[in-house]
């Protein structure tokens, strides 16, 4: 990945269009708790070069066939304050066409939704939007947001859990990549209740059952 290039790329698109445009460059052949390797305006986020990896990064990870990564532009995400952002990721491919980094573009629109919502409060107009994403600050909050996210899908307090729920939730967990963050394991299964062993055996039934 010829980084210079990422560099002048991201700060040319972020002096074009302002403060509220970051732009940020993930390595993914480096370390997977610090994939950040360039950023600009990076307080629209609140990261900084050498902080960790989003969502989309872990996935990126973790998923082994490169053809099912494509590129993804004009989804919504949300900052730790609350800030909505319009994203774009295109990925860096090597000669091979194997994923070796991400270009992301994150333009802060909460100012024009709040413009927007007034005007609609006006016309009474009222439109679905699809509840955006946070961006975490830390592989630790990512973590936690992962967490949180696998309760939802499962619909169930831990305490309430089957061994079903738990493996669902694991496997929600498994493709999410979280397993790729520093001691996670540890952190997954006290969250779950169940031992290392037991966290592990779980993870190979939910790829045997996404294999059948």
């Amino acid at each position: 990945m010829d980084l210079d290039l990422y560099r002048r790329l991201a700060k040319a698109i972020a002096t074009q269009f302002g403060d509220n445009c970051e732009v940020v460059v993930h390595d993914l052949k480096g370390d997977p708790d610090h994939t950040i390797v360039a950023i600009e305006n990076g307080h629209v986020s609140h990261r900084h070069e050498g902080d960790g990896p989003s969502r989309v990064v872990l996935e990126a990870l973790k998923e082994s066939d490169p053809e099912k990564l494509k590129d993804n532009t004009g989804y919504l995400m949300k900052t730790h304050d609350g800030r909505i952002l319009k994203s774009s990721t295109v990925f860096i491919r090597d000669s091979e066409g194997k994923p070796e980094g991400i270009f992301s573009i994150n333009y802060d629109i909460t100012e024009l939704l709040m413009a927007e919502r007034a005007v609609d409060s006006i016309l009474q107009h009222k439109a679905d939007r699809k509840m955006p994403e946070r961006i975490p600050q830390s592989v630790n909050e990512l973590l936690d947001d992962l967490i949180e996210q696998s309760v939802q899908l499962v619909g169930k307090p831990v305490a309430m859990m089957s061994k079903e729920d738990k493996i669902a939730a694991i496997a929600f967990l498994n493709k999410s990549g979280a397993f790729l963050i520093t001691r996670s394991g540890d952190k997954i299964s006290k969250f779950f209740g169940i031992s290392k062993y037991t966290l592990y055996s779980y993870i190979d039934a939910s790829n045997t059952t996404e294999t059948k």
